[in-house]
């Protein structure tokens, strides 16, 4: 085997990115704290063309040296708003029509292995602050709870990479 050079992978142009069709999922940040993580969801966003990011909260915006680091220009592609609090984030997207699922250790939850998405809806998932998660006045909110079972002897992952697991999961159900 050999490794594919940059110029074999057939990327798009970012006006080519902007102008293509994304799947129906827009990523919510409520109050991530490390600008690198911040930067890993756009680069995961840009990879599997999630609709935008909303920025709530203490969440750092671009631009930013820090978030570009990790986001590699994807905060340039990846369309994002800023809201100061979560629950107008949520209040929004519910006014538009979309499914709103914090990603959260609740009861009741749905174990993302057993989530079953409907093509013809709109989602948004809520992504929680490093230590305290999705804060529960926001949970109390949302249409339902998606949970990554795990097996291990920890309970919990870093916020990019449940991220970059729950767009994966809905980009392979949603995308055409």
């Amino acid at each position: 085997m050999r490794k594919l050079k940059i110029t074999e992978l057939n990327r798009l142009t970012p006006e080519a990115f902007k102008e293509s069709k994304k799947i129906p999922l827009i990523v919510v940040l409520d109050h991530v704290r490390s600008l690198n993580n911040v930067g890993s969801v756009f680069r995961t966003s840009d990879a599997f063309k999630v609709e935008a990011i909303y920025l709530c909260g203490i969440t750092a915006c671009p631009p930013h040296a820090e978030i570009h680091k990790t986001a590699l220009g994807a905060e340039e592609t990846v369309d994002w708003k800023y809201f100061k609090d979560t629950h107008d984030a949520v209040d929004n997207l519910k006014q538009q029509g979309y499914i709103v699922c914090a990603v959260e250790q609740a009861e009741g939850s749905v174990m993302l292995d057993k989530l079953l998405l409907d093509r013809d809806k709109k989602y948004a998932v809520i992504m929680g602050n490093e230590v305290k998660g999705v804060q529960q006045s926001v949970v109390d909110n949302c249409d339902m709870c998606i949970e990554i079972p795990q097996y291990g002897t920890k309970h919990s992952l870093n916020v990019s990479v449940t991220t970059g697991i729950v767009i994966w999961d809905f980009f392979k159900q949603l995308s055409d």
